[in-house]
């Protein structure tokens, strides 16, 4: 435990100079998207052959009597397109979709003679990239929250202290006094990061005024959002940097106590921070009068159910309470009357991963990131029709053409850009003429988006649009609370509405009816989740409104992807009469003679599709 500043370099200095005498490191992708390709299966490979071969190798940091080679799991390196990945450290070589039998060859050429395996580096347009840096996935991101994701072993405190870790907490307690850290937040433009932008420092500032003790800091790791994965890579794979964050919120407002919230459907994250809670307790990190300060603080964290409305926050903090997660009317807000009543600071994961760093280099250093009004960098899970899905960041400001062409790879299979959804099932569709807007609270805003916690969907010239307002109003409907009417029952009518347009049984005026009941529970829902809840439907049709006009006047679904809308038809002069398909039918749509075209009765039909695959002609067709 360390008793002051003074122990806390001392054992800092002492675990970097460990680092630094680690001559070849090969890092393996700990983070989902490989582990579900098989990276486990590599680093065990890796384990046997090194052993097998009498090399001298290290599996953790060692203070003492550092090996030349060590292998570790990191965190997540983002580019889970290309899983499972493996990085040589120092050189910065990467090597992509490795595979078991690909050990033995890295092992002997990599770690034995310093030799880089070009054939499993990545190659686009011919092109061999060897570094990471220079990977065109890499290139243009510049990771601020995700810095040490890539390279750190989560579970081992000295590895976050050997890379400059908690040293925002050497400066906070005993060089800044609670006014000094919330200006340097509010001076450094850090806005929250889980979907509204709300000024960080602001919030902090009314908090610390609050007269009222004790005060809390919560944490939301509810990330809800369909294919969001950004809170989930801190909290599993750079845990520290987030409580770190937390410690020093606690120091700013005068808050004794932590809590963070993680959605039930992530065990490993919530292993993880008990994993490092733990570690930063033993450390001195956490707990009483921390580096021989006068400030104490302690963290806990709160499993949520599942709920989508529990990232809300006066719902999350019910749902903390023990209570229904709900919201609530407000005022009050919840950094007046917050957890348990009291005065509470309420910012997401990578909001808090921000912290550390704008402590040790300062608000103007952060605002040489992003842009005027929203500075630094935000982190988006890319995913959808584009080569290159993963984990990014980038600097606020980026375009999302230089998202998903530079960066993404473009569109796959040749096809077309169409739009592509951000924020989730509360935000909105960008088309082609908003390529390059620049990603940034206030530009969405202007144009009926929002960033949101940071999902990134793309969608190509084959995804319809109505389908897609259908996906996320379905979402949103299940997951509202029912505490207030607009939510409740507003979502559960345009869903039915879409679900009929979806089905060819559109109406006339259901366009208008879906625009006027969208408008009124935006302005009429309790909280933000009802609020936003039309965001995916209004942008859709202004949108793409003749996509809407097709499937109801037409009974067309002009992408091909509305099953009921979809017609199949057999090509006479191509059917030998076989009877193949009529036997197949399930519902008994297919008459005709053998050796003679058959028909499909299409008011029987339920395109089920069978008949398809079943022709060994190829003569049915789908329209």
């Amino acid at each position: 435990m360390f008793k002051n500043v003074a122990e806390l370099r001392d054992y800092r200095n002492l675990v970097k100079a460990a680092l630094a005498k680690e001559k070849l490191r090969i890092v393996v992708c700990g983070g989902a998207g490989c582990v579900s390709k098989g990276a486990n299966k590599v680093y065990e490979k890796f384990l046997s052959i090194m052993k097998e071969k009498n090399i001298e190798f290290s599996v953790v940091l060692e203070k003492e009597n550092a090996k030349d080679v060590r292998l570790k799991k990191s965190g997540c390196h983002g580019f889970c397109e290309m899983g499972p990945l493996v990085r040589i450290e120092p050189t910065d070589w990467l090597y992509v979709k490795v595979k078991e039998e690909d050990c033995e060859e890295i092992v002997e050429k990599t770690v034995l003679k310093g030799e880089c395996v070009e054939r499993l580096c990545y190659t686009e347009n011919g092109k061999t990239y060897v570094e990471q840096k220079q990977v065109p996935f890499y290139k243009l991101q510049t990771k601020l929250s995700l810095f040490n994701c890539d390279k750190i072993d989560a579970t081992n405190i000295d590895e976050y202290l050997a890379n400059d870790g908690y040293t925002a907490l050497e400066k906070a307690p005993f060089e800044m006094n609670s006014e000094d850290i919330v200006n340097e937040i509010s001076e450094s433009g850090l806005r929250g990061r889980g979907g509204g932008g709300f000024p960080a420092g602001r919030k902090w500032s009314q908090v610390a005024r609050q007269k009222n003790f004790p005060k809390y800091v919560v944490c939301n790791g509810d990330e809800g959002d369909p294919g969001a994965f950004m809170d989930r890579s801190v909290m599993e794979d750079d845990p520290h940097r987030m409580l770190e964050g937390m410690i020093v919120a606690g120091i700013a407002t005068g808050a004794s106590e932590g809590y963070i919230y993680v959605r039930a459907e992530y065990p490993v994250a919530v292993a993880k921070l008990k994993n490092a809670i733990k570690q930063a307790t033993e450390y001195g990190l956490l707990g009483e009068n921390i580096l021989g300060s006068n400030f104490s603080f302690t963290i806990k964290i709160s499993r949520g159910a599942g709920a989508f409305v529990c990232g809300e926050g006066s719902a999350l903090t019910a749902s903390i309470e023990g209570k229904r997660g709900m919201p609530r009317v407000k005022p009050p807000r919840t950094v007046e009357h917050g957890l348990f009543d009291k005065p509470t600071v309420l910012n997401n994961v990578e909001t808090f991963a921000n912290v550390p760093l704008i402590i040790v280099n300062g608000a103007s250093w952060y605002k040489n990131y992003g842009t005027e009004k929203s500075s630094g960098t935000k982190a988006f899970a890319l995913t959808g029709n584009v080569k290159n899905t993963g984990l990014i960041e980038v600097p606020m400001g980026t375009t999302l053409r230089e998202i998903i062409f530079d960066i993404g790879g473009g569109m796959r299979d040749g096809k077309k850009f169409k739009a592509v959804q951000i924020g989730g099932p509360s935000g909105g569709c960008l088309t082609e003429e908003h390529l390059d807007l620049p990603l940034d609270f206030d530009s969405l805003k202007k144009v009926g988006a929002i960033i949101g916690s940071g999902g990134l969907v793309v969608m190509d010239e084959s995804t319809c649009m109505v389908e897609v307002a259908r996906f996320f109003m379905n979402f949103t409907q299940n997951e509202s609370c029912g505490k207030c009417v607009p939510c409740r029952e507003g979502t559960k009518r345009m869903l039915e509405i879409l679900e009929r347009i979806v089905e060819g049984k559109g109406q006339d005026g259901d366009i208008e009816l879906l625009e006027e009941l969208g408008e009124m529970i935006s302005a009429m829902a309790l909280c933000g989740l009802g609020k936003t809840a039309a965001g995916p439907v209004l942008s859709t049709i202004k949108y793409f409104r003749n996509e809407y006009e097709a499937h109801i006047y037409e009974k067309r679904c002009p992408a091909g992807e509305c099953q009921k809308l979809k017609t199949i038809t057999i090509d006479k002069d191509l059917c030998k009469g076989c009877s193949k398909c009529a036997r197949l039918c399930p519902v008994g749509a297919i008459n005709g003679k053998i050796k003679e075209p058959f028909e499909i009765d299409q008011s029987k039909c339920i395109k089920c599709g069978s008949c398809l695959s079943a022709c060994p002609f190829k003569a049915i067709k789908e329209n």
